[in-house]
C-alpha cells in the first residue's frame, strides 16, 4: 500500500497508556507517531493525581515492604474475580508480571519514583491486601518540555504529591497536617529558588513522559488530529487514516497501532445508553469514544461499557465542572443522603464503591452532603477554594447553609423531621464509636482519610453544631472503564478470541483487569502503564 508517512508504531491517544506504549517502542528502537485529537495532549492522567497501582513493584523490594506476586494475584482474585474475559487469569498474572519491567524500564530513562507509603489498597483487610503498593513521579520541572507544557491537559502545576494529600486535608486541624502543608510550601519554594516550575500527581507524571519520549527521543507527537479509521490489508491492521492541519492522510504502521485515546466519559448519548445516566466526568473533554467505536467496525469485542471508575462529585456549576470528593466526605461531622434525607451507604468506603451504591440506590438523586461548622473550619475542602465557584454553588442551588438543621432542610427539600432523624442516629453512632449502620471507619481505608483527634472513631464526628450546610453531590466518575477486549499483551481480540493482528489497545480504551472495582490507588494508570510497555514489546517481537 502507499502511505503518506509510516512509522513502526502508531499510537492513538496522549494519556499514560499511550505514553508508556511509546516509551516501550522507544527502548525497543522502533520509531513512533503519537495522535492527539484535541489541541490538549496528557487525557485524563494530565487531570488525574497520577498514582499508579503497582503491586510488589522495586520500590516496595528497594524499602523491604513485604510483597509478593502470589499475594498480589490473591488479592486480585479476592477483590475482582471473574468479570469476563478482560479480567482473566492471564491477564491478571500479566499485570503483576508487567510491573517490574515498566518500572525498571521508566526508571532507566530518567524518570523518578517515590511510594506513597501511608496509602492502603481499597480493601486492606481482604486476603493479599496491603498498605504502600502505590507509587507516583517526583514533582518535575516542567520548564524542560518549553512550549508543550502550554498545551496540556493539566490544570496547573503544583508540586504535590498524593501522599500529601490525605495530611493536606486537615493541615490547620492536626499537627502532622500542618507538617505536611508546610513541607509544601518549602518544596514550592525551592523549586522558585532553583528557578523550576514543579509539577507533581498527574502533570508531573505526564511532563516527564513527555520531555523522555518527545523532547529527548524526538518521537512525532500532533495534536488536533483525530483517528478516522484503521487501514486494513490481508486482515491484519497496518496503518490508521487521520485529519492532520486539514488534510486527511494515511499512515502506514509497521509493527503495530495502539488505541490508547480513553473511553467516552462525554459522550451523552453512550452515557445515556451504556449508564441510564449524562454522565459527570472529571476527565478530559475529548473522550467521546469514536476509537472504541472504530475498532468495533472492525470486529473488535468489548466488555464492561456499562461500567465507569464511579465515584461522588460535587454538582457542576456555570463556572465549575463536577468536582470529584474523596478526603471531604471521609472527614468527620458530614454524612451523605438521599433526596429523602436517608443515608445510604458507608460515606467513606472506596469512591467506586460508592458510585456503584449511588448508581443502585437512586440515578435521578438529589444527594447531599451534610455538614456542621467543624467540617468547615478543620478541613480542606477543595470545591470551595475558588470564591467564582462558590457563589455559583449559593446562587444555582449547589451550596445551602442554614443555623438549624429543620431550616437546612427545606432549603434543600427535605422533610425536617427525617433528615433530623437521620442525624440523631449518626450521632448515637458517632458518640459510640461505631457505625451500625454501614461500618463507616471500620476499614484502614476508611481511616486514610479520617482526624485522628476525633475519638472514638476519626471517620465520625457528630453533627450538632450550627451552622449546617448542604452541597448537592451527584453521580460522577474519573473515565469510563468498558472498551476494547484485549489479552495479555494488549492484542485486541474479536467476539470468537481471535486476535485482530496489528492492533492493540490499552488504558480507559480497553476493558479494564480490574472489572467492577478499584483495588487499589491508582488502578487506572497502573494497568494502562503496564499493559501498554506490554503491547509495546510484542510489537517489537514481530509475532
Amino acid at each position: 500500500m502507499t502511505f503518506d508517512r509510516a512509522y513502526d508504531v502508531v499510537v492513538v491517544g496522549t494519556g499514560a497508556a499511550g505514553f508508556a506504549t511509546a516509551l516501550g517502542a522507544i527502548d525497543e528502537r522502533l520509531s513512533v507517531l503519537m495522535l492527539e485529537s484535541t489541541p490538549k495532549w496528557g487525557g485524563n492522567s494530565a487531570k488525574s493525581g497520577g498514582g499508579m497501582w503497582l503491586p510488589n513493584n522495586p520500590l516496595m523490594r528497594r524499602d523491604s515492604v513485604g510483597d509478593s506476586r502470589a499475594e498480589a494475584l490473591t488479592y486480585l482474585e479476592a477483590t475482582i474475580g471473574d468479570e469476563g474475559r478482560s479480567t482473566s487469569r492471564e491477564r491478571k498474572e500479566a499485570f503483576v508480571d508487567g510491573v517490574a519491567d515498566f518500572v525498571e524500564t521508566a526508571q532507566k530513562y530518567g524518570m523518578e519514583f517515590v511510594r506513597a507509603t501511608e496509602y492502603s489498597d481499597y480493601y486492606p483487610e481482604r486476603p493479599g491486601g496491603k498498605i504502600g503498593r502505590g507509587i507516583e513521579h517526583k514533582p518535575f520541572d516542567v520548564r524542560k518540555i518549553g512550549k508543550w507544557w502550554q498545551s496540556t491537559q493539566a490544570p496547573a502545576a503544583m508540586p504535590i504529591l498524593t501522599d500529601d494529600v490525605w495530611l493536606l486535608g486537615r493541615a490547620w486541624s492536626t499537627a502532622s497536617g500542618f507538617r505536611r502543608g508546610a513541607q509544601l510550601a518549602l518544596r514550592t519554594a525551592g523549586g522558585l529558588v532553583r528557578g523550576a516550575k514543579l509539577a507533581g500527581i498527574g502533570a508531573g507524571l505526564m511532563a516527564s513522559f513527555l520531555h523522555i519520549v518527545v523532547v529527548k527521543h524526538k518521537a512525532d507527537l500532533w495534536l488536533e488530529s483525530p483517528l478516522e479509521d484503521l487501514v486494513v490489508a490481508d486482515g491484519r491492521v497496518v496503518g490508521v487514516r487521520v485529519t492532520h492541519e486539514g488534510r486527511q492522510l494515511t499512515i502506514g504502521a509497521r509493527r503495530g497501532v495502539m488505541l490508547a485515546a480513553g473511553g467516552f466519559d462525554y459522550n451523552r448519548e453512550w452515557r445515556r445508553k451504556y449508564h441510564g445516566i449524562d454522565g459527570s466526568p472529571s476527565g478530559a473533554p475529548g473522550n467521546l469514544g469514536q476509537p472504541i467505536d472504530i475498532a468495533m467496525s472492525h470486529g473488535a469485542a468489548t466488555e464492561l461499557l456499562d461500567d465507569a471508575w464511579w465515584g461522588a462529585s460535587v454538582a457542576a456549576t456555570s463556572v465549575s465542572e463536577p468536582s470529584f470528593i474523596v478526603g471531604e466526605r471521609s472527614f468527620p461531622f458530614s454524612i451523605i443522603v438521599d433526596a429523602r434525607g436517608d443515608r445510604f451507604a458507608n460515606e467513606s468506603e472506596s469512591y467506586v464503591d460508592l458510585g456503584h451504591h449511588m448508581l443502585d440506590h437512586d440515578k435521578v438523586g438529589p444527594y447531599w452532603m451534610i455538614a456542621d461548622r467543624r467540617h468547615a473550619r478543620r478541613y480542606l475542602r477543595n470545591y470551595l477554594l475558588d470564591p467564582r465557584a462558590k457563589r455559583a454553588m449559593q446562587r444555582e442551588g449547589v451550596l445551602f447553609k442554614a443555623d438549624t438543621l429543620d431550616d437546612l432542610a427545606k432549603l434543600i427539600g427535605v422533610e425536617p423531621a427525617r433528615l433530623t432523624a437521620t442525624v440523631e442516629r449518626f450521632n448515637g453512632f458517632a458518640r459510640a464509636g461505631v457505625d451500625g449502620d454501614f461500618g463507616r471507619g471500620n476499614s484502614a481505608y476508611d481511616r486514610y482519610y479520617s482526624d485522628p483527634l476525633v475519638h472514638p472513631n476519626p471517620n465520625l464526628g457528630p453533627l450538632e453544631r450550627g451552622p449546617f450546610t448542604a452541597v448537592k453531590v451527584v453521580i460522577g466518575d474519573l473515565g469510563t472503564k468498558g472498551g476494547v477486549v484485549t489479552d495479555a499483551e494488549g492484542r485486541a481480540l474479536r467476539e470468537d478470541g481471535s486476535v485482530i493482528e496489528g492492533l492493540y489497545s490499552a488504558g480507559n480504551n480497553s476493558a479494564s483487569v480490574m472489572g467492577r472495582t478499584y483495588p487499589g490507588p491508582g488502578s487506572t494508570i497502573g494497568p494502562a502503564v503496564v499493559f501498554g510497555l506490554r503491547a509495546a514489546r510484542h510489537m517489537a517481537d514481530g509475532e
